[in-house]
């Protein structure tokens, strides 16, 4: 003990410089637009006040930029669970031709930054008449290279015995991926359905590229126009924003780590 307390010493001021941030925006939310702008600072706000989130559901269509950030992340996530875990079981128990090239190519999409094909999938989503609607921001990215890589990598962990013992008693194929394989898979798809929620709900540069009128908005692209203008100064608004954003994907993350942590080394172990 007395030679590891380095280590949580370490642990700990790690812990207070993640967390200070996050806490200094969560009570900011809560002052008024003088107490922020106070030298010295004060940590607990001395006349904690709801105003600034009474402002900024009452502003504009921030109710509605809600709504789009949900609908786009819930969507987006129901599409990679569905095909991800598709094309990962096909490509770890089909047998059909070309199928490792197939996997191959997913691999290298993998190594491909997102900003190489950010250009060319705007022209060509732009060009197919789907600029500033929902399939814009959703069609993209209901299929992702990680969750096809995840998926099949599990899949290739289950016992081909199974499938089988499913064949002998008269299964279909799409019986035994739906009520054999796919119920096995809770752990990796829990992860992918995280992950991608996370990742879609926090997704700024797409929905603003394509988003071309306010109600089309997301939550992050919002924000960041409540940064400039006349609230470019409203720190208090900006942080009660900011606090609407990162809640919700932060107590869904707190709740379900254990599904992502598992999820994650059962995979890798595989």
């Amino acid at each position: 003990m007395r030679r590891t307390w380095w280590i949580y010493l370490i642990a700990v001021l790690g812990l207070v410089a993640v967390a200070a941030p996050f806490v200094w925006m969560l009570l900011g939310s809560f002052k008024t637009q003088g107490e922020l702008l106070r030298v010295p600072p004060t940590w607990l706000p001395q006349a904690p006040t709801t105003q600034n989130y009474d402002d900024l559901f009452n502003k504009a269509n921030f109710p509605r930029y809600f709504l789009n950030s949900t609908l786009v992340a819930l969507v987006v996530t129901a599409g990679n669970l569905a095909f991800c875990s598709m094309i990962g079981y096909a490509l770890a128990k089909l047998r059909f031709k070309g199928r490792n090239a197939l996997f191959v190519l997913v691999l290298a999409t993998l190594m491909v930054p997102g900003m190489v094909t950010f250009v060319p999938l705007f022209v060509f989503v732009t060009n197919a008449g789907l600029a500033n609607s929902y399939p814009g921001l959703i069609l993209p990215f209901l299929v992702s290279p990680f969750g096809v890589f995840l998926m099949r990598q599990f899949f290739s962990g289950l016992p081909d015995d199974l499938m089988d013992a499913g064949r002998v008693d008269g299964t279909s194929e799409l019986g035994i991926f739906a009520r054999i394989m796919l119920p096995l898979t809770r752990p990796a798809l829990a992860t992918l359905g995280i992950l991608t929620f996370l990742g879609s709900w926090n997704n700024f540069l797409w929905p603003l590229v394509i988003a071309q009128t306010e109600d089309k908005y997301t939550l992050p692209v919002a924000l960041a126009l409540y940064s400039t203008g006349q609230n470019a100064q409203n720190f208090g608004l900006l942080m009660a924003g900011a606090v609407v954003v990162v809640v919700p994907v932060l107590v869904m993350f707190l709740v379900f780590q254990r599904h992502v942590t598992k999820g994650i080394a059962i995979t890798g172990l595989k």
